[in-house]
């Protein structure tokens, strides 16, 4: 079992900029594929960005809505998997999560670990 602790979130203005992190518990980190999604009041969870084992390449997948804007990175040794967001929107506006998962990363679904989540706020 991996558990995972979000922070980095707050309130920023449009345009802005926020470093997420998500710190895991465990040795087993570097062997799952590590996703961030976001919800927003009243809506479902939605697939942000997702990062694969390294030893996969660790390559990067994104939503179209933050494709250019936001950069998912994972440091193995220090147990940990960051979201960069840049030229952030009110629309941005969720609740964050980190999550861990042994398939695919966009599929909410098929993540068994969540983190509590950190809010993120956009001003206009």
């Amino acid at each position: 079992q991996v558990q995972l602790v979000e922070s980095g979130g707050g309130l920023v203005q449009a345009g802005g900029s926020l470093r997420l992190s998500c710190a895991a518990s465990g040795r087993t980190f570097s062997r799952y594929n590590m996703g961030w999604f976001r919800q927003a009041p009243g809506k479902e969870r939605e697939f942000a960005a997702g990062i694969s084992i390294s030893w996969s390449g660790g390559s990067t997948l994104y939503a179209d809505s933050v494709k250019g804007r936001f950069t998912i990175s994972r440091d193995n040794a220090k147990n940990t998997v960051y979201l960069q967001m840049n030229s952030l929107k009110p629309e941005d506006t969720a609740v964050y999560y980190c999550g861990v998962t042994s398939s695919s990363v966009t599929t909410v679904a098929l993540y068994h670990n969540w983190g509590q989540g950190t809010q993120v706020t956009v001003s206009s």
